[in-house]
């Protein structure tokens, strides 16, 4: 898990030069890593006033392991759609009711009855996108649009491929490349999973989170990798290309929540309203690069995400995503168990 860190503060001269002694209050967010606009926060905290501190996660699991815990000060967290589910029934999050908020008018209609949050009680949209593979041509210059990048690696991928430790995902790539559909509870098509990832691993490089640097500067030849960081990356690399595997990828969305035990819950819903703004939106997904869910954010977007194949899926490849549902708690533990094989 990554370290904390402040998100942009004001500093002391601004602080004076604005006439403001003491901020009024603070939040704290827990956020996916490298996520968070640094221009979203400052603009935040000056609108009201308001010190803000961001701490880093790499995965679906690492953020529900820490708050489960208890202890951990945050009060928002932005888990994917399929945990959204699973933080509910813990009783992990506030029922915060964003459906009523003044900017909820600006979320998508196809993102507000959503069926991990009927209705938006609990979450506002904060961006969405794929799990697919980002891979350097200059290295490999073969089909990239498969899920073989990773499981059964080219010879000039050998040694050179990173995977991201977030399960679900992972989990679904290899299962839809055995030919299943995500959640399946088949412990013949999943004994077959749980092979042809483990054959794989020694073939791999790492299982970390953070491409985006790594990528760029020719540290890594191929991942599995979500379509923004892709993205990034082939800004800073016109070598890197996102390839949508033809087996099946997962489709997702990572959602804004108000944790249950939150100390601040008047600065964490004021953020809530300020993030469905379409301009604010937009400082978001211009980030991050990837698609926010708030109608009338497209006209503050960058002109290069406009067309960009990362964020806007080849025709071709839209039938093979599919939206990642929450799995039942049995298919789960046997994708933990899985999961747990693959790493030791």
């Amino acid at each position: 898990m990554k370290t904390t860190t402040r998100a942009t503060l004001l500093t002391a001269t601004l602080l004076a030069s604005a006439g403001i002694a003491h901020a009024e209050g603070e939040l704290q967010i827990y956020n996916w890593g490298n996520y968070t606009s640094p221009e979203l926060i400052e603009k935040f905290e000056k609108e009201y006033d308001i010190d803000v501190t961001v701490t880093d996660y790499d995965s679906n699991t690492t953020a529900l392991t820490k708050i489960e815990a208890g202890g951990h000060g945050f009060d928002i967290v932005v888990p994917s759609a399929n945990y959204v589910p699973i933080f509910v029934e813990k009783g992990l999050l506030m029922e915060a009711r964003p459906d009523e908020m003044e900017n909820f008018k600006n979320v998508a209609p196809e993102w507000v009855d959503v069926p991990w949050d009927p209705g938006r009680h609990y979450t506002v949209p904060w961006q969405w996108g794929t799990t697919g593979v980002s891979v350097n041509t200059s290295v490999y210059d073969g089909d990239v649009n498969t899920s073989a990048i990773f499981l059964d690696p080219p010879e000039e991928l050998v040694g050179k491929v990173n995977v991201v430790p977030e399960m679900n995902d992972v989990m679904a790539l290899a299962i839809m490349y055995a030919g299943g559909e995500p959640c399946t509870e088949d412990r013949e098509l999943l004994r077959k999973v749980r092979d042809t990832l483990v054959e794989a691993k020694p073939k791999w490089m790492s299982m970390d989170y953070g491409m985006t640097d790594k990528m760029s500067a020719n540290d890594v030849a191929a991942s599995v990798n979500w379509n923004g960081s892709s993205f990034r990356i082939r800004l800073n690399n016109p070598d890197v290309v996102y390839g949508y595997p033809k087996e099946g990828y997962p489709v997702w969305m990572d959602s804004v929540a108000i944790l249950s035990d939150a100390q601040n819950v008047e600065n964490a819903k004021l953020f809530m309203n300020f993030i469905m703004e379409p301009e604010n939106a937009a400082m978001i997904s211009a980030f991050a690069r990837y698609a926010n869910g708030i109608t009338g954010s497209q006209e503050f977007l960058p002109d290069d995400m406009k067309d960009a194949p990362e964020v806007n899926v080849p025709e071709e490849f839209r039938e093979a995503g599919t939206f990642l549902p929450t799995c039942p708690s049995d298919a789960q533990k046997l994708y933990t168990a899985i999961w747990t094989d693959l790493q030791k």
